[in-house]
């Protein structure tokens, strides 16, 4: 459903998209997750997305513009129940929320038990009957705190990648 939906962004964005990546609970096999694709994107320019933000709308995504975060277009696309399918979350290119967004999924793609855990805090939320805003503000300190030791172990990651680097060269 990614493959597709990229390809199909790309089919109304074209020269302007950057980069589209899976993020989210999608993209961490194992992780308990609604069946909602999140999609990180890079563009080469926000106003030229703007601009298109009619055309977008009458082929299917609801342009919401910042939603909350500066910087950023949100987008979303439903199935033709009504349900959710997508959300695209589009930066201009080298925007920090890129390596915030990678840094976390890569993290817990490769610490299962720190998977496990939030999975069990999703989970836990869930079974309490928190509505959507009471889910998000549920995980919030919970996902922070992640972010935080999965952006630690993406520096380390690069600087180890970088020390071997070097000493292949030496």
């Amino acid at each position: 459903m990614f493959r597709r939906e990229r390809e199909a962004l790309a089919s109304q964005v074209g020269d302007n998209l950057v980069e589209a990546e899976h993020i989210g609970s999608t993209s961490v096999p194992g992780l308990v997750a609604k069946p909602i694709i999140d999609m990180l994107v890079a563009v080469r320019s926000l106003e030229d997305l703007d601009a298109k933000a009619e055309w977008l709308r009458q082929v299917g995504y609801d342009y919401l513009g910042e939603y909350g975060i500066a910087g950023r277009r949100y987008l979303r696309r439903h199935h033709p129940d009504g349900t959710r399918a997508l959300h695209i979350h589009a930066f201009l290119a080298g925007d920090e929320n890129f390596h915030r967004h990678f840094a976390f999924r890569d993290y817990l793609r490769a610490h299962l038990g720190e998977r496990d855990a939030y999975a069990a805090k999703k989970q836990t939320l869930v079974d309490s009957g928190v509505d959507a805003d009471g889910y998000l503000d549920g995980k919030q300190a919970f996902v922070v705190a992640m972010e935080q030791r999965a952006l630690a172990w993406a520096a380390a990651q690069k600087k180890g990648a970088t020390a071997g680097a070097l000493s292949k060269r030496m």
